[in-house]
């Protein structure tokens, strides 16, 4: 296994002075992985910079010829059973330990000076830390951007899978029989019961079948639960990833974790976290969906990660004595950078925010009222029927993206709650992780509630700044839900991530609330039959606002 590396090609194209090489890598079982090499050919020994990817690497050249001229050795690999790799492809299944051999076989090279970092995002930013926590020799610092620690968390959130998301992703990225074409997707995400989805799609995808079919964080997701080993680890890590980004909470987790928990002091001070305005997509640019959050909100993500690399990598001296912030944060609405010590950052109070009702507040119209004094009598609980057959969609319904987008056309629904604040009359700033604490009930065994935080512009553009939801039966554990008494008020907890945001003179403070978020998230069938069940009932939902029975926002306010 520990042969000579074997030259498959010398055809790439290089920029003068780069000398590009491909390489077949063997793996403990036999198995060789192939990739792409660049460096500079006056350099005898460099640090390598690894990534890892499932999309095709020679989509990298350019990226590799960029951190070649940078003075690094840049190798970009296909993962096991994609393109020139041979093997089978099994997301995620193989990483931790191919990821280990591949570091293991570079360290031992002649142009290696003995130090490895990995880079990259998403499934390339997850394999990071899949060989991370297999410690192998020389793997020196990562930089994983918008990615997860434990895969569960990552499509599921408060009991609801991330539908589109993955069944979209696996569709796009599991072997179909030749000349199928898929089906309508939204279609498909229709289907029940949900173990079904894959033949609804048009073939089948035995790995997506797994992932559905686990909505409890048991067993089935160990292998791909990396969270406490992260504490072990002895590696700076540059974290990155956006609000609207579904990636949001396990990457800011990941942070807090390592700078928190981490049992070496110095790797706790070698964790950094760039958290902007982007969701998956547009990660260091201006535009997001709808919104434009102006030239502030671009960065020069080469630049961070070189002088990253600069630092923990080539420990280069220049860039080692420079101080760097271990959080900086973009604040939306002011449109601003900060920097803090820590995430949630210091100097905000958790302050809440009350829902008032008339009992009507499923308009758009200011009959839901959103103050911070608390109602001091008792009000009319707020009703909607969540119907499966015709669940609130999600704006915008694309499947790895929430961006900001206007929410008037979901809030016209009656089957949405809104909740809206008078103009503000001095900018309200917020930074840290939202939640809303609501009173509940339900005429059904199981029923979902999806929440929104929203910015009311003047002109009425209703921009998404959070989201969240909690299916009912997963109220108090996730690993063992219990059913809903019909009728009886509960009080829960659902998570809006983190964010940061001023909400400016004039404008509005608002929360939506619905029994659905479809297709982002899958559709609950309110009959808590479980993942193979059929049937669909109509959920008469309830939000109480009362003494004793408090729904309520909560901002961590400045």
């Amino acid at each position: 296994m520990r042969q000579i590396l074997t030259f498959l090609s010398l055809t790439l194209p290089a920029l003068a002075g780069v000398q590009s090489e491909t390489l077949s890598i063997p793996m403990r079982d036999g198995v060789k992985l192939t990739a792409d090499l660049y460096r500079d050919e006056t350099l005898p020994k460099a640090p390598v910079i690894l990534t890892r990817t499932p999309y095709d690497r020679t989509k990298q050249k350019g990226t590799g010829e960029k951190w070649a001229g940078a003075g690094y050795i840049f190798i970009a690999q296909d993962c096991r059973g994609k393109f020139g790799s041979e093997g089978g492809f099994a997301p995620y299944n193989n990483e931790g330990q191919d990821g280990f051999d591949t570091i293991e076989w570079i360290s031992r090279q002649p142009w290696c000076n003995g130090r490895v970092g990995m880079m990259g995002g998403s499934y390339v930013g997850a394999v990071q830390w899949q060989a991370a926590v297999e410690h192998p020799p020389g793997l020196a610092v990562i930089a994983p951007q918008a990615t997860w620690s434990s895969f569960y968390r990552n499509i599921y959130l408060g009991g609801s899978v991330r539908l589109s998301l993955i069944a979209g992703w696996m569709a796009g990225n599991s072997p179909k029989p030749e000349g199928t074409k898929p089906n309508s997707l939204n279609q498909a995400f229709l289907r029940l019961p949900l173990s079904d989805v894959d033949t609804a799609i048009g073939w089948d995808m035995p790995w997506l079948d797994g992932f559905l079919t686990h909505p409890e964080p048991d067993g089935f997701w160990t292998r791909l639960d990396l969270t406490s080993r992260l504490p072990e680890l002895q590696l700076p890590a540059l974290h990155v990833v956006g609000y609207h980004d579904f990636f949001s909470r396990e990457s800011v987790d990941n942070f807090v974790i390592m700078q928190k928990q981490a049992r070496d002091e110095k790797t706790r001070r070698q964790q950094r976290l760039i958290l902007g305005p982007w969701d998956h997509g547009t990660v260091g640019k201006t535009k997001v969906a709808e919104v434009d959050f102006g030239p502030e909100a671009a960065v020069d993500l080469f630049a961070i990660q070189l002088d990253w690399f600069d630092r923990h990598l080539k420990q280069d001296a220049a860039a080692m004595s420079k101080p760097f912030p271990p959080v900086r944060y973009f604040s939306m609405g002011d449109n601003v950078w900060h920097d803090a010590q820590t995430w949630p950052p210091e100097g905000f109070t958790a302050t809440s925010f009350h829902l008032h009702s008339d009992g009507k507040a499923n308009t758009r119209k200011g009959d839901g009222r959103l103050t911070r004094e608390a109602p001091t009598a008792d009000q009319p609980a707020d009703t909607f029927r969540a119907d499966p057959a015709d669940p609130a969609p999600s704006t915008p319904a694309k499947a790895a993206i929430w961006g900001p987008v206007d929410q008037g056309g979901t809030e016209d629904r009656e089957d949405v709650l809104v909740y809206t604040s008078e103009p503000m009359t001095a900018p309200l700033s917020f930074a840290g992780n939202v939640e809303a604490k609501l009173h509940v009930s339900t005429d059904t065994p199981d029923a979902d509630w999806a929440v929104k935080l929203i910015d009311v512009h003047p002109d009425g553009f209703a921009q998404n700044i959070a989201r969240g939801i909690l299916r009912g039966r997963y109220r108090t554990s996730l690993l063992k839900p219990g059913l809903m008494e019909p009728g009886k008020v509960y009080e829960i907890t659902v998570d809006l991530g983190p964010v940061a945001a001023t909400i400016a003179p004039g404008h509005q403070l608002r929360v939506d609330i619905s029994g659905a978020d479809f297709p982002l998230y899958d559709r609950n069938p309110n009959t808590a039959e479980g993942i193979f069940g059929g049937r669909t009932a109509i959920a008469t939902e309830q939000v109480h606002h009362r003494p004793g029975a408090l729904s309520r926002l909560v901002l961590p306010v400045r």
